[in-house]
């Protein structure tokens, strides 16, 4: 049975449904097609013949992408009278990769997908100011000029984090309305980690995740207010994962506090994890009248019951974090009996 037209119409019915999604007047090359194919069938053989029948090109050029996929250190397998397949052990950021784990939800995003960048959150941002719509994603491998809260840097090293940043445009949201995202992100990230490393995930509020005592994600959120109706114009949840522990080791400094999520390699880990992260989130986003993430959020906050320490700009005050309340804010009592619902801000946990 001539099986070309068939996975020739496989593959047209797969970019037509949105599984790929070049930039509007862009074409795929040849090496993103047979990426496309490969990422979809992973462990599955196609022939050089096959191949070249689909993608209508010759041998030759389904053996030189091939070889670029390499370079790109992707693992392919090639067997005499079988074909090429994707190893299975192969866990590379690709949007293929991402996009078979995605579910409905996530069908009108639009994901870029990049090896490195200076900082997913600028990048989106500088998108936002353009004009572009909600529903942008920005993912990278790396960031040489990565973005954490209070104006410090984000160690962001390549071939070991997912880092991911969304476009939103949440229609009527105020300022304090804003931190909401920051913890939907929080509850997606932690239940992102838990299905995909079968490992529990807590929260540092307002917005880091840790596993077994080390940070292993943080989220940073930056907005933008129509200064007419004192809403937000747009907002960008950014948040990077340390999937692996970087070759070498993490620096010195954040050595006592960084973790990974994951401790060697898993197949897919990287393309799974953002999957799920997004998969989770925009459930939460999509659908309002969701009210018990503020209920796991809660559940996963391990801050709850200690002693911390306040920290802004100007001052440092002692308290304890008693609760969280509907609207994820920390409910923390200060040492001369005053309580304060905090939307925003950052916590030590002091040891007593």
């Amino acid at each position: 049975m001539d099986c070309y037209p068939f996975l020739h119409r496989w593959l047209t019915l797969f970019l037509r449904c949105g599984m790929i999604l070049p930039k509007e007047g862009e074409t795929m090359g040849t090496k993103e097609k047979l990426l496309a194919i490969l990422e979809e069938k992973k462990g599955d053989y196609f022939s050089g013949e096959e191949l070249a029948e689909t993608l209508a090109v010759s041998r030759t050029a389904v053996w030189k992408a091939v070889n670029r996929l390499r370079c790109e250190g992707y693992e392919i397998d090639a067997v005499p009278n079988r074909g090429y397949r994707l190893g299975r052990g192969t866990d590379i950021l690709s949007l293929p990769g991402i996009k078979r784990y995605l579910e409905p939800v996530c069908a009108g995003l639009k994901i870029t997908v990049f090896p490195s960048v200076d900082s997913t959150n600028t990048r989106v941002r500088e998108q936002a100011a353009a004009g572009a719509p909600e529903g942008l994603v920005v993912i990278s491998g790396s960031q040489t000029k990565g973005k954490g809260r209070m104006g410090r840097s984000f160690f962001s090293p390549a071939d070991t984090g997912v880092y991911i940043s969304l476009l939103l445009r949440p229609p009527h949201y105020t300022a304090q309305e804003a931190v909401k995202l920051t913890t939907m992100a929080a509850v997606a990230a932690c239940e992102a980690i838990e299905k995909i490393s079968d490992q529990a995930a807590q929260i540092k509020w307002v917005n880091d995740i840790f596993m077994d005592g080390k940070k292993v994600a943080g989220i940073l959120t930056e907005a933008s207010f129509d200064l007419e109706n004192n809403c937000l114009d747009h907002v960008v949840p950014g948040i990077g994962f340390n999937v692996y522990p970087p070759e070498g080791g993490f620096p010195k400094e954040l050595e006592p506090v960084a973790g990974a999520v994951f401790h060697k390699r898993m197949e897919d880990g990287k393309n799974r994890l953002a999957a799920e992260f997004l998969n989770r989130f925009l459930t939460y986003y999509s659908t309002p009248e969701i009210s018990f993430y503020p209920q796991r959020y809660r559940a996963r906050c391990f801050v709850l019951g200690k002693a911390v320490r306040v920290l802004s700009a100007s001052s440092q005050k002692d308290a304890v974090a008693l609760d969280v309340d509907e609207d994820c804010r920390l409910i923390v009592r200060y040492e001369d009996g005053t309580t304060e619902h905090l939307s925003s801000g950052e916590i030590s946990v002091r040891l007593r």
